[in-house]
């Protein structure tokens, strides 16, 4: 299963998609976890690439903003794979990015927070509401039900 972990810079991606390893990784699940910011051209591109390649036992988690449609769209593609969209204000995203140890640039938060086509989410949760080890057990819980429900499933991959 692959777990796209998808928001706008600051909303909390990162921070989620390492404590959600953890927790797997704890109960001894094998998983995988790909960074968007670990690639400086091509991203989404290689990070298919990255996941293609992957082994397909366990969780495979990508971490990046996604926010463009035909980056999701082209990820849907790979297989069973799950959007968790994480939101949060501009405001917070803003705050969030300034205490990174490397920050982007403000004006690409407010693009990418402008321009972002949301997804066609199986899970969407709000750091602004949620704390990351709320959001962390909330997507474990999701991807435990995603698995048992993986047999059922229809061949368009979604559950119903």
């Amino acid at each position: 299963m692959i777990v796209v972990i998808c928001g706008p810079p600051g909303a909390g991606k990162t921070t989620i998609a390492t404590r959600v390893r953890r927790r797997l990784d704890a109960r001894d699940v094998p998983v995988r976890l790909f960074h968007s910011d670990d690639f400086s051209s091509r991203t989404y591109e290689q990070l298919a690439e990255q996941v293609s390649a992957a082994p397909a036992t366990g969780v495979t988690l990508v971490d990046g903003t996604f926010y463009r449609r035909r980056w999701q769209t082209k990820f849907r593609a790979l297989g069973d794979v799950r959007f968790v969209h994480v939101t949060a204000s501009l405001e917070t995203c803003l705050e969030r990015n300034r205490t990174r140890r490397d920050p982007i640039d403000e004006q690409g938060v407010h693009v990418v927070y402008r321009e972002f086509e949301t997804p066609d989410a199986d899970l969407e949760v709000d750091t602004d509401r949620w704390k990351p080890d709320a959001v962390a057990d909330r997507i474990v819980a999701a991807i435990d039900t995603w698995g048992e429900h993986n047999a059922e499933r229809p061949a368009d991959g979604r559950l119903s």
